[in-house]
C-alpha cells in the first residue's frame, strides 16, 4: 500500500488529538505504532520531520508587516504546488478569521513541505487543524476549522 506523508500526520493527528496520553509520546514509541499501522520508515522519518519543523517554523520563520489589506502574492513554485482552487480556499479562510497571515504563511510553508505531486482543499483542510492544534490559545478557530472538516455537506466556497 502506497502512503504519503499526510496519510501518516492524518493517522497521527486522528490518534493523538482527542486522547488523554502523553501529547508526546516517545519517537521510538510512534515509530513502532506507525510501523505495526503499516506505514513505510521513509514515510514515517518524513512525517516527523515535517511535525518537528511545524514547531521549529513558527518560532523561526519572520514575516513582514501585514496589514489588513494586503494580498497575499504566491511565487511560481507556489501557483505551481497550489492550483487556483487551494488559495482560494485558503485566502476564504483567512477572511472568516479561521487564519490570520501568519497562520497563512505557516500553512503554505508546511504544504509546500508534504512533497505531494497533488494538493487539494482537503489536504489543506487537514494541514490547518494541524497548525491550529500546534498552536496555544487557538482553541475557537480550531473549532471552527474542525466543523469544516467534518461537515458533510462541502458546497462550493463563495
Amino acid at each position: 500500500m502506497k502512503e504519503n506523508v499526510l496519510d501518516v500526520l492524518m493517522y497521527l493527528f486522528e490518534t493523538y488529538v482527542d486522547t488523554d496520553e502523553d501529547p508526546e509520546p516517545d519517537q521510538n514509541e510512534l515509530r513502532g505504532e506507525l510501523a505495526s499501522a503499516g506505514f513505510g520508515d521513509a514515510e514515517i522519518d518524513r512525517a516527523l520531520d515535517w511535525l518537528e519543523c511545524l514547531s521549529e517554523d513558527q518560532q523561526d520563520l519572520v514575516f513582514n508587516a501585514q496589514t489588513a489589506r494586503g494580498t497575499r502574492v504566491y511565487n511560481s513554485l507556489e501557483q505551481e504546488r497550489l492550483d487556483v482552487s487551494c488559495r482560494g480556499y485558503i485566502s476564504y479562510l483567512e477572511q472568516i478569521g479561521i487564519l490570520s497571515p501568519d497562520q497563512r504563511e505557516i500553512l503554505v510553508d508546511r504544504l509546500l513541505a508534504l512533497d505531494a505531486p497533488d494538493i487539494d482543499v482537503e489536504q489543506i483542510k487537514w494541514v490547518v487543524l494541524m497548525v491550529l492544534f500546534s498552536q496555544p490559545g487557538q482553541e475557537l478557530a480550531y473549532a471552527r476549522m474542525e466543523d469544516l472538516v467534518f461537515e458533510e455537506n462541502t458546497g462550493a466556497v463563495h
